[in-house]
């Protein structure tokens, strides 16, 4: 059964449309690729790239995944393609092949080829491909590094199940060099990134969106807002906060988005707070933390907020403290300690509890999990993470814990686990295509974002979403063409 594979050559690729089959099979789509960075190779520093001269012939084109472990062009016209290697995790090398009437010779499996001789006319330039690296990085996505004539790319290869199409159903193709499309298609396009890269940020959903606030990158702590509508998949600044600052959770009570704590990057941890009204797009003060907590969890429950661990006034060991809000009296008061010190950990409530997951006591990662109970105000330890994390975010989805990404201690991390209240027990799910340390995951509606954090080199302002359904994560939303 073959797979059909849609590959674009477009730097910036908006293009998604699956070509339909004559009998059901499992469609892949090739929706991105990317040129991260050009350079001339050492051995031809003067020779253009090829898509300088012809950038249109490498715009689209439809391949498809043989039985046999082979790549074949869609249009026999333009001759064939094929894949040379045979690791089912890599997808190794693709050349495309002339017609055989143009008299070139064909190439061996290697991993560079040539289309013609160097001293080709205009209408048979030369092509040289060679590949550095590749790797299947999840289910459906694929990375390779390569360079095509003098220019080295970072491809991407991203893939989606499609619904099988009907055996009765008139079999239609779609136009492997076209951009037209069909009124209503439902396409897939990479989600808008936020404007600024931000790790240690506090992340909520809101009225049906999601808030990205603060966080730090290689400059600064941040005082921005930033909101998103996943139905434009659009990002918009909100009202800054007063405050800059990182290292802090936030949550929305009653209407209100609140954030405690956390760093501004040039003094002492922070004890003032703030509260967002969406009525009137402004930020107003808080009554302050009795003591300075940076690192700390931060959860509405019961209509009061918590504020969960934190770093010591050194940042070199967690607290036990546990402190809730009463936006009524507007005042703090102390709560049962936790059982283990921790910062860094992630918070939420779910079914009336309060979890504080993972963190660090000191400098070791945690992989404990507790949970508060309010009505006989107790922290009670439960079933313990597969994997020890500070730094991770934490969403709820179906009535489930989704804990993803963080640092283990020596990098930064993409693997996610759920947690099943009624077993008690901790189950690996997909990881994330990117590891994210000290990233915001929030659930907006049913699906679940990851947002930002730092991937061990770079600061991100990525975003990213969970598939139930095929247990993936994808960069990737989306949207219906009109």
């Amino acid at each position: 059964m073959e797979t059909a594979w849609r590959s674009s050559w477009k730097r910036f690729i908006n293009k998604t449309r699956i070509p339909k089959t004559e009998e059901p099979r499992r469609h892949l789509e090739c929706i991105d690729t990317h040129v991260k960075k050009q350079q001339s190779c050492p051995s031809s520093p003067k020779k253009s790239p090829l898509w300088a001269e012809s950038d249109d012939d490498l715009m689209v084109q439809t391949l498809y995944y043989s039985a046999d472990h082979k790549l074949l062009d869609g249009n026999p016209l333009d001759g064939q393609a094929e894949v040379f290697g045979s690791d089912d995790d890599h997808i190794q090398f693709v050349q495309k092949k002339p017609p055989r009437e143009n008299g070139h010779k064909q190439i061996s499996g290697s991993s560079t080829g040539c289309l013609s001789s160097p001293n080709a006319s205009m209408q048979s330039p030369k092509h040289e491909w060679k590949i550095v690296a590749s790797e299947k990085t999840s289910n459906n996505t694929y990375l390779c590094l390569a360079v095509l004539d003098s220019t080295f790319c970072v491809i991407f290869l991203h893939g989606r199940n499609s619904p099988q199409s009907s055996p009765t159903s008139t079999p239609k193709l779609s136009k492997s060099l076209s951009f037209e499309m069909q009124p209503d298609e439902l396409l897939e396009k990479p989600m808008s990134p936020m404007q600024y890269a931000r790790s240690g940020l506090g992340t909520a959903e809101m009225n049906g969106k999601l808030i990205a606030a603060g966080g730090y990158n290689r400059e600064e702590c941040l005082r921005t807002v930033e909101c998103y509508d996943p139905h434009t998949d659009h990002w918009s600044f909100l009202a800054p906060m007063r405050t800059p600052r990182a290292r802090f959770q936030m949550a929305v009570l009653m209407g209100q988005l609140y954030v405690v704590g956390g760093s501004n990057g040039h003094s002492d941890d922070l004890s003032c707070g703030e509260m967002y009204d969406p009525n009137i797009d402004d930020w107003t003060p808080v009554p302050e933390l009795r003591t300075n907590r940076c690192n700390a969890g931060v959860c509405a429950l019961n209509g009061k907020l918590y504020i969960v661990g934190g770093s010591d006034p050194y940042g070199q060991k967690g607290l036990k403290n546990c402190d809730v809000f009463d936006p009524v009296t507007k005042s703090w008061t102390s709560c049962a300690p936790l059982n283990i010190r921790r910062h860094q950990s992630a918070v939420c409530e779910l079914g009336g509890y309060l979890y504080i997951i993972g963190g660090a006591e000191s400098w070791n990662c945690l992989n404990t999990v507790e949970r508060y109970n309010p009505e006989n105000n107790t922290w009670t330890l439960i079933a313990p993470m597969n994997v020890a994390r500070r730094g991770a975010g934490v969403a709820v989805l179906d009535g489930k814990l989704f804990v993803g990404g963080g640092f283990d201690g020596s990098h930064a991390i993409s693997c996610v686990e759920m947690y099943d209240p009624t077993r008690n027990e901790w189950k690996m799910m997909g990881n994330m295509t990117s590891p994210r340390s000290n990233a915001g995951i929030t659930t907006v509606g049913n699906t679940i974002y990851a947002v930002g954090g730092f991937d061990g080199n770079e600061f991100l302002n990525t975003v990213e979403v969970y598939n139930p359904q095929s247990n993936e994560w994808s960069p990737y939303t989306k949207i219906f063409q009109f």
